[in-house]
């Protein structure tokens, strides 16, 4: 507890402030399929866009058109315009697609209790208190409320100014941390430096959430080395946060002194942390009044850590990236913010953007952890057993190398309107049409008599491809990176699953990275929902969603500010970099 009475700056605590507020290329075709043509004696499956030309393709897809309703073809055109199943936004517009109106219910509040929009007398709060019909301490209650709602500043210190009367000046230590979350929060620095005396005076130690709200008021003060002291003391006892480097670097930088901020960003990777993008659009923002080979240097390096860490800045940070090499003097830097085409090429400056597809070395790597992770030790996320999974191996090696691997259960629910052998038969015959290798997976009740799986049509799909039914209780996502990546760089996979878990099994984030760069290359995915009439498939990515450059050029990805963008997705928006010559 805290005498308020007995602080010096107690009648500074108190005094009227204003309040203060805060500021603030091509359509996706309807078949994928051309006509594969014999490069170095194997068979490829075509991610080319289709020319008129491609009479094979174009008599397939007319085929398929045929009997296209009207209803279907709205559904068909709508579907058409989704954005690549990993680029950023896709998973929101997706939900918005299939959202269906509903009434949403908003949890009431405590009917008799409305939290106060301006200061409140003595008495007023009185009032208030004796309508409070709740369990807990009112005064604890209403401080949490305030502190999760933003409550002005000049409210909270009523309400403190209300408890330290009735308590001969003692007020919780639970509200004069709602009280300095509140003045940090709207950035009343004198307020925050007054809560800091006054605990530092009556607490020896304090917790973590008090520690990062002092640093975070503190550190655009005069008073901003005091934060440092801060996170030394936090370091007696524990590891600091990253947002209390974060914070520490950008007050540091406020203060212009940079070698304090650079000794604390090397720190924090010490610390094996992922530096918040807002601390390194700081030494970008800081870097344009900087003429310095080194700090240049140091920038360059934060590029290529976003890029060693598939890490994407946002619509501010890549303006201040675009800001700061316009400002590098005699180097002729010139920006512009662009798109990629599917080919890979940059719509602003012509030039190839890297390609997904791995290395051998990567490759290999790729495969040997996959196995080892996800298919032999990934039990947590299966069910299926050795015995079956040596029963499929011995499957896979008696056929040849598959061109596409198809997750038949997956794709036949995908058509929710018709019957699913009727449709897994129909995704398969539109690709055996194509001469490939295809390997069915399913479990093994969908090869017995029933009004959704119908013998005779799953009996037509086993003609045209290689089927292997698992046990019904098997997990088949192992048996489909097993067969995809066991049969070769040039093999694809076609399901809408995202694989989510399996990624997860695997040991170290240069994996994942790795193992989602493989997917987006080979993943394709069906965007169509009327089998008999029109398939669309997804075209899986030829270039990689990464930082990169060549020396007189630098390829930014980067999240726009309105974008949701989920974990698996990438963005779609690129600074283009070019130096003058």
């Amino acid at each position: 507890m805290t005498c308020l009475s007995g602080i010096r700056s107690f009648p500074k605590l108190w005094k009227s402030r204003p309040y203060l507020g805060l500021g603030p290329g091509h359509s996706y075709l309807s078949l994928f399929l051309t006509d594969c043509g014999i490069r170095n004696q194997q068979k490829w499956f075509s991610l080319k866009a289709m020319s008129p030309q491609n009479t094979k393709a174009v008599n397939i897809l007319a085929a398929k058109g045929k009997s296209v309703k009207k209803k279907d073809k709205d559904s068909i055109k709508q579907t058409s315009h989704l954005p690549h199943f990993f680029a950023a936004g896709a998973a929101k517009k997706r939900s918005q697609m299939n959202f269906h109106n509903k009434d949403h219910t908003v949890l009431p509040g405590r009917k008799n209790i409305q939290l106060p929009t301006k200061p409140l007398s003595s008495e007023e709060w009185d009032r208030l208190k004796e309508n409070y019909t709740g369990k807990k301490d009112f005064e604890n209650w209403i401080s949490t409320q305030m502190s999760h709602n933003n409550s002005p500043v000049d409210v909270a210190k009523s309400l403190l100014a209300w408890v330290a009367a009735k308590n001969n000046g003692i007020v919780g230590y639970n509200l004069l941390l709602m009280y300095l979350h509140l003045s940090v929060f709207y950035k009343q620095t004198s307020e925050v430096i007054d809560v800091y005396e006054i605990m530092k005076a009556r607490y020896k130690i304090l917790e973590p959430g008090a520690y990062t709200l002092l640093i975070r008021g503190l550190i655009h003060s005069d008073r901003w080395r005091e934060a440092l002291q801060l996170l030394e003391d936090i370091k007696k006892v524990m590891t600091p946060s990253v947002r209390n480097y974060n914070d520490c670097i950008q007050g540091a930088l406020f203060h212009q002194d940079v070698t304090i901020a650079w000794n604390l960003y090397e720190e924090l990777l010490s610390h094996r942390y992922t530096p918040m993008l807002e601390t390194l659009k700081a030494f970008f923002d800081f870097g344009k009044d900087i003429k310095d080979d080194h700090y240049s240097s140091k920038l360059l390096d934060i590029l290529l850590y976003l890029r060693n860490n598939y890490l994407y800045p946002g619509e501010s940070f890549v303006h201040s990236i675009k800001t700061w090499f316009e400002s590098i003097s005699g180097k002729q830097w010139k920006g512009q913010f662009t798109t990629i085409q599917k080919s890979g090429q940059c719509s602003g400056c012509g030039n190839s953007i890297e390609s997904i597809h791995l290395s051998p070395e990567e490759y290999h790597f790729l495969k040997e952890k996959v196995m080892m992770d996800v298919i032999v030790g990934g039990d947590h996320y299966r069910k299926t057993t050795p015995q079956e999974l040596e029963r499929f191996e011995d499957f896979v090696k008696s056929c040849p190398p598959f061109d596409i691997v198809i997750d038949g259960l997956n794709v036949a629910k995908m058509f929710p309107r018709a019957r699913e052998s009727q449709s897994l038969l129909e995704v398969v015959s539109l690709l055996a049409k194509q001469n490939l290798q295809l390997l069915v997976l399913g479990r093994k009740h969908m090869i017995g008599q029933g009004s959704r799986w119908r013998k005779d049509e799953m009996t037509k799909l086993q003609k045209q491809a290689h089927c292997f039914f698992a046990d019904n209780i098997s997990e088949d996502d192992p048996f489909i990176l097993y067969a995809t990546l066991n049969s070769g760089n040039h093999c694809k996979f076609i399901t809408n699953d995202l694989m989510r878990d399996h990624k997860a099994c695997l040991p170290d984030a240069k994996t994942q990275h790795l193992f989602f760069k493989w997917q987006r290359g080979h993943q394709l995915a069906i965007r169509s929902v009327f089998p008999g009439s029109h398939i669309i498939f997804q075209h899986a990515l030829t270039y990689d969603t990464v930082v990169q450059t060549t020396g007189d050029s630098w390829h930014i990805p980067y999240d726009e500010d309105l974008v949701e963008r989920c974990s698996y997705e990438v963005p779609t928006k690129w600074l283009c970099l070019h130096q003058k010559t």
